[in-house]
């Protein structure tokens, strides 16, 4: 008779070893490592400070060693912390180089581009013009679309499942946007509340108003420019239930669970049985355009595709949609053509 013992020895793993760190929590360590404060880290890496907290933690308990000490006036490497850096950058580093090799390799064996949208963009006419010029440019460029939720439409770029995408900023460090339109925001409110029956409102009359919030893994610097915190006057906002889709979105509104601001366009993409839209006086314009990677800008079907989007951009000569300021509140902008 065989026993559970011998059994196990001769048996081939079946998944990862636990003990193994990934390349992902390496990373983290080794920017915490030159910043010595979570807070800072996590911002340099666009995750909240928890949970950079919870992946070190989880990566010293793979290690099976402390990587740093923390107190309440700082953050230190141990001993064995400084002694690991060097090998979990080099790490790091081949990573990101592997990662930009089998990318360029992927792209000259098969000739895709995988383009990512948010919401309604794949609907939109800017979308429709700069693939169809791409297509004119390059024909024998497979196209892939794919639908992304907030809670994931950066990390698709980042992760390198999508070469670019079609969104609405602002975006985080190392993302560029070519600009495409400009189009004013509208309030999404519940069907029953008193404020729809208003052709026009402002701000502070929303100011009691819940807004629907977003998973902790989507950028708060994107959604604060959604959700308007803090508002001009300075008061936080007052979060409601989590959405991670547009659908999950609208559903909450329409139950009366909280309100969101929609591009203008919303309004005749998306009406919905109890959700009303209503125009906004103080509320600044919101944009979008095509995003891409700034460390991809080289990368042949990448160019191709952004040069598309110029051309089309400068076609439209900054037009707006349906209104608004066509120059906007932009952060990290790459206009080329």
């Amino acid at each position: 008779m065989v026993t559970g013992e011998t059994a196990a020895e001769g048996t081939a793993p079946t998944g990862p070893d636990p003990r193994t760190p990934s390349a992902h929590q390496l990373r983290l360590f080794v920017v915490l490592a030159e910043e010595l404060h979570f807070s800072r880290a996590a911002a340099r890496l666009f995750i909240t400070q928890s949970g950079l907290s919870q992946q070190i933690r989880d990566l010293e308990r793979r290690l099976g060693v402390r990587l740093f000490d923390r107190s309440s006036r700082a953050v230190t490497l141990t001993p064995q912390g400084r002694v690991l850096l060097a090998d979990a950058r080099g790490v790091v580093v081949a990573m990101d180089r592997l990662s930009r090799s089998a990318s360029t390799q992927a792209r000259r064996l098969s000739g895709r581009l995988v383009v990512g949208t948010i919401g309604a963009e794949a609907a939109m006419p800017y979308t429709h013009a700069v693939l169809r010029l791409l297509h004119e440019r390059h024909p024998l460029v497979q196209v892939d679309v794919r639908s992304l939720h907030f809670a994931d439409h950066f990390d698709a770029l980042f992760r390198h499942d999508v070469d670019v995408a079609f969104l609405r900023p602002p975006v985080p460090p190392g993302v560029e946007v070519q600009h495409l339109a400009t189009e004013p925001r509208l309030a999404c409110l519940s069907a029953g509340d008193p404020l729809v029956d208003r052709d026009r409102i402002t701000l502070a009359e929303l100011a009691r108003h819940p807004v629907i919030d977003v998973p902790p893994q989507v950028p708060r610097l994107w959604w604060d420019f959604w959700a308007v915190d803090p508002r001009p006057d300075g008061t936080p906002v007052r979060y409601g239930p989590v959405a991670s889709d547009l659908e999950g979105l609208l559903h909450l509104v329409a139950q009366g669970k909280g309100m969101c601001f929609l591009p203008a366009a919303a309004r005749a993409l998306f009406p919905r049985p109890g959700i009303r839209y209503v125009e906004v006086t103080d509320l600044p314009p919101s944009t979008a355009g095509l995003a891409w990677l700034r460390e991809n800008r080289t990368e042949p079907l990448v160019e191709a595709v952004v040069a598309a989007a110029g051309h089309v951009a400068s076609a439209r000569g900054r037009e707006t949609v349906r209104g608004g300021n066509p120059e906007g509140d932009w952060p990290h902008v790459a206009g080329r053509s």
